[in-house]
């Protein structure tokens, strides 16, 4: 039970950060930098400073306690996180948001989870205990339907297009090696969590127990922050758009700034519950927490996928984008199922 409450909790996590992006349609008069710098403030700095002094006892003794090279080593490898961030949204601008989802994420899915395991030495020793097959079988199946998931994004784009008569910027050439860059670099978040689990460690000594990885938030997040807000504040100091956070442009006045900060803040307080709750998860995973990762880009894709569907995303495309589209959201459901499956068979030692 506990494998499958820890997917659940990975489910939840996913479903925040499928969400996360909602908000931001509701915010008027604000620039793509206002806007991302200002949720940035919440998620990456604000809301894990609180998260880890609610859930972490003693955090004074387990910050001074714990080892600062693994400090280190969490916040640098975050900052790479947060470039790599950067350069999916630029990405978005020459490939469209399915495909550098497909690639990227894809990347991502993979890197992210088998880094750990290859830096540690532990790849061998993993492949040859219980379930392995079956995770390793879920990964490569995830990725897959993360790719069909993507080419099912860029017919919609295509028939969108096609429909609506709009005319297209894309750009494999450009826009291919930002997706590889934001995918190897997105990846490193997760070796951010594994490299700082030493702090979590800690955390756990002094009664932490499945909030520990929470303390971890601190130093990767904050990394991330700082290399967003570097260019942040790099586009604002270009487009001279610092105002915007004090007056809004002068034909948006009738709406209150303070509702671009709410839509900021839950758009933060969503993107920061995903790794509240891949923390929660992950304790619960056994011997392939490793694939921890995985499971949630997975499911990142899988219900990003349903809430367009939902927002009637969807309606205006072709039968062939929507098989192709039913085709990998199946895929996708198989591959957790898997995945759960191994991390079962792991838990309880069960024979293939």
């Amino acid at each position: 039970m506990s494998v499958i409450t820890g997917v659940l909790f990975h489910a939840t996590g996913a479903t925040s950060a499928s969400l996360c992006y909602t908000p931001q349609k509701k915010t008027i008069g604000w620039s793509w930098q206002t806007y991302w710098l200002a949720q940035a403030l919440f998620c990456w700095l604000l809301l894990p400073l609180i998260g880890a002094w609610i859930t972490i006892p003693h955090l004074r003794e387990v910050l001074s306690e714990a080892p600062k090279v693994a400090m280190y080593k969490s916040f640098i490898l975050g900052a790479a996180y947060g470039i790599g961030g950067t350069a999916f949204g630029l990405a978005i601008r020459y490939v469209g948001f399915s495909l550098t989802y497909a690639i990227s994420v894809g990347i991502s899915c993979v890197v992210g989870t088998l880094l750990p395991p290859i830096v540690h030495g532990e790849l061998t020793t993993i492949l040859n205990k219980t379930g392995s097959g079956w995770v390793m079988s879920g990964i490569a199946m995830g990725a897959a339907g993360i790719a069909i998931c993507g080419l099912a994004g860029r017919l919609k784009e295509k028939d969108l297009e096609r429909n609506e008569d709009l005319s297209s910027s894309f750009s494999l050439a450009k826009g291919l090696p930002i997706c590889l860059m934001a995918g190897v670099l997105s990846a490193v978040y997760g070796f951010a969590l594994d490299q700082g689990q030493p702090i979590a460690d800690v955390a756990a000594k002094y009664g932490a127990a499945q909030y520990q990885g929470n303390v971890i938030y601190i130093f990767a997040n904050t990394g991330a922050f700082l290399s967003t807000a570097i260019y942040c504040l790099y586009l604002h100091v270009k487009h001279k758009t610092l105002a915007e956070y004090k007056n809004l442009v002068n034909d948006k006045k009738s709406m209150p700034l303070s509702t671009n900060y709410i839509m900021a803040f839950i758009t933060g307080l969503l993107w920061y519950s995903q790794f509240f709750f891949y923390g929660l998860g992950h304790t619960r995973m056994g011997e392939y927490k490793f694939s921890s990762w995985a499971i949630h880009m997975i499911m990142l894709v899988l219900f990003s996928s349903v809430v367009g569907l939902v927002l009637k995303e969807w309606i205006n495309v072709k039968g062939r984008t929507k098989i192709t589209l039913t085709l990998a959201l199946t895929i996708l459901i198989l591959a957790v199922l898997i995945l759960t499956y191994g991390n079962y068979m792991g838990t309880q030692g069960i024979v293939e």
